[in-house]
């Protein structure tokens, strides 16, 4: 039986963040082998609950700002993090997410990334050399021209006159950048490779779930279309076929063109400061998961980045979710895979009882491995 257990997982969304999920693997491996060693290192892969991750892992403080614009312009205190001497974790979430307003209140055609250009401002303004902004649960699909407002980028129409935006984007003239570019290594954490439009891109892609109809998508993925021609002219770069530029409503998209930034996937970039692949090597036993495994967990999602670590290393390794909808391909990537809700349970009743579930889960598959 194995005497060193790396556990490894993302959030259970909605019910459990990853910490929280490592703690509940963390005793069911306890109550099925009391002598194990557990390390815990839960994940993320650049959407929610990234910066609580690293938190988690290496410490650092957070940094809370008053009088943020919400999605919608509504002034909130949101926090980003601030690690050593030079390096701030911004989620575009905490200002710019979905979870900030009522589903009667989504929006995309209102809803701005000002907020999270704030954040990036007050994290430069602390003399920040290095900024990591996850990319995930976004209410907005803007192409990040609210976060670029918000680093002094002016966005005017035909006559010259400030706009409105996102609202007014289709009416967008010109764009008049600040005399200075953020003087920090700025990078956008990603989990999907979307351009910036058409139909895999943010506006058909992504702003269904924000509100948008199909009609209002269609004119949501014209609009930045607009941006990104005008962008192409007046600041002479072209980014809305790089992969990752329709992530977070096309901020990806932003970032690469008002920030001078670079996208990475998530999960590796956050790997290699957790050192993954070190902690990897030297356990016996991997344990990770998330609140749905499936198809979509193949491409950039934290477990299946931890099964191709944990297959290279020659380590067997486990998933736990609570639901589990794949194809072969999927189940071929993990060494068992165990769905945690019993059938018939309603989901509110399974996110109630979610730490329960995934730690007598955990000891149950542990127990059976250990007679087998």
């Amino acid at each position: 039986m194995p005497h060193r257990i790396l556990v490894a997982p993302d959030k259970f969304k909605g019910s459990l963040t990853a910490p929280a999920a490592a703690q509940a693997i963390g005793d069911g491996i306890r109550d099925a082998l009391p002598d194990a060693e557990i390390v815990l290192r839960p994940i993320a892969d650049g959407g929610d609950g990234t910066a609580e991750t690293l938190h988690a892992a290496l410490g650092g403080s957070w940094v809370h700002v008053p009088g943020v614009a919400d999605p919608l312009g509504r002034p909130i205190e949101a926090r980003y993090l601030w690690i050593g001497a030079d390096l701030a974790v911004i989620a575009m979430s905490e200002a710019s997410g979905l979870w900030r307003l009522h589903p009667g209140e989504y929006d995309p055609l209102r809803a701005s990334t000002f907020g999270t250009g704030q954040l990036i401002a007050d994290a430069l303004h602390r003399g920040a050399r290095r900024i990591l902004i996850g990319l995930g649960g976004s209410a907005t699909n803007d192409g990040g021209a609210g976060m670029a407002r918000a680093l002094g980028f002016q966005f005017l129409d035909s006559f010259g006159r400030p706009l409105d935006l996102p609202a007014a984007l289709a009416d967008l003239g010109t764009i008049a950048p600040p005399s200075h570019a953020p003087a920090a290594e700025i990078t956008g954490l990603c989990d999907v490779s979307n351009p910036l439009l058409g139909p895999h891109g943010a506006s058909q892609t992504f702003a269904p779930q924000k509100g948008a109809t199909p009609a209002l998508a269609e004119s949501l993925d014209r609009h930045l279309r607009h941006l990104a021609d005008v962008v192409a002219r007046d600041l002479h770069c072209d980014f809305r076929d790089t992969p990752g530029a329709g992530a977070a409503g096309g901020l990806g998209f932003g970032l690469l063109s008002f920030c001078g930034a670079s996208l990475k996937p998530g999960f590796e970039t956050i790997a290699a400061l957790l050192g993954l692949q070190r902690e990897i090597a030297t356990c016996d036993l991997v344990i990770t998961g998330e609140g749905s495994l499936d198809d979509q967990t193949l491409h950039g999602k934290g477990p299946c980045g931890i099964a191709h670590l944990a297959r290279a290393a020659g380590k067997p390794v486990l998933a736990f979710a609570g639901r589990i909808d794949g194809s072969p391909a999927l189940t071929a990537a993990f060494d068992d895979l165990h769905a945690i809700t019993p059938a018939g349970m309603p989901v509110d009743a399974a996110f109630a009882e979610a730490s329960t579930l995934l730690r007598q889960s955990v000891a149950h598959a542990l127990a059976r491995r250990r007679h087998t």
